[in-house]
């Protein structure tokens, strides 16, 4: 192991937090269900969740076997919805053609729906103790500072930040898929975006950005989201209401939840774009038009 490892590793085995996907008795499908939950969302949002949600389907097969709208509905206040969709269609492809067994290597999850290159390579490495080079947020902020000394890396991943840390990530498989959860946990709770904690780190005296005097981050803007007023928000309000109702719920009553109307217009055909909310088309011509989950 290089001089990196080892005081990473043993901060981890003292510092880790206690997380139900990480436990030894943590199901394949508990750690991928979480890796869909943890893109953009805080853990202390997807505990929760996490939990109602495995012991509703506790396995592909149970989740699989209910209507997509189940799963949208059980999302609850999560956000960015159509994972829950993608989560679904995922559980149904692994039913199908890996006997509702979440599959092992990067290239079966990889050709999963709704599974990128990072969720392959994190349930591949979190479930299954694989070695890959997992880049999340919080290891490619850690690496960039350790290693590059920047603040922050780029607003997306090169071809050379993957190279460095495939060239840091240990020979051995148990060891990189620990030290690759290590160092995520890392960034979240000592090399943080804003106010790292650069006292409590176990290699800041190699850390190439504290050498160098800590200074600001100076590459392509950085993309800053916002919420209120958004047609995020709006899609959100709407599919609040739909999710929320016992039934499907008429136009009229998803008229008065937004305005401007034009936004709201919008924001509701993106729904049923996207498969999250479905029209019916009443029988009886003056009936109100209705919506609800798929």
């Amino acid at each position: 192991m290089s001089s990196l490892h080892a005081p990473i590793l043993d901060w981890y085995d003292e510092h880790a937090r206690e997380l139900p996907w990480r436990e030894p008795s943590a199901s394949p499908w508990s750690v991928m269900v979480s890796e869909f939950m943890l893109q953009q969302t805080p853990v202390v949002r997807v505990l929760p969740v996490h939990e109602q949600w495995l012991r509703a389907w506790p396995t592909p097969a149970a989740l699989a076997a209910v209507a997509p709208g189940e799963a949208v509905r059980a999302w609850g206040r999560l956000g960015y919805p159509r994972r829950a969709l993608r989560l679904h269609a995922a559980a149904v492809e692994i039913v199908a053609r890996h006997g509702g067994e979440v599959p092992s290597s990067y290239d079966e999850l990889r050709a999963l729906p709704g599974v990128g290159d990072y969720t392959a390579a994190a349930i591949a490495t979190f479930a299954f103790g694989r070695r890959h080079v997992v880049l999340d947020t919080n290891v490619r902020r850690v690496l960039a500072r350790l290693l590059s000394g920047t603040e922050l890396p780029a607003p997306s991943v090169t071809k050379a930040e993957r190279e460095l840390a495939a060239s840091v990530l240990p020979d051995d498989e148990a060891t990189a898929a620990t030290w690759s959860v290590a160092t995520m946990e890392l960034g979240a709770l000592v090399c943080t975006a804003k106010t790292p904690r650069c006292a409590s780190c176990p290699v800041s005296e190699a850390c190439a950005w504290r050498a160098a005097g800590h200074p600001a981050y100076d590459g392509p803007a950085r993309k800053v989201q916002t919420y209120a007023g958004t047609d995020r928000q709006c899609r959100g309000r709407l599919l609040g209401i739909v999710r929320e109702s016992d039934g499907a719920v008429p136009r009229s009553r998803l008229d008065t939840a937004w305005t401007p109307a034009e936004q709201r217009d919008r924001a509701l055909q993106s729904l049923l774009d996207d498969g999250l909310l479905v029209r019916v088309t009443p029988v009886d011509a003056d009936a109100a038009e209705l919506y609800t989950l798929p």
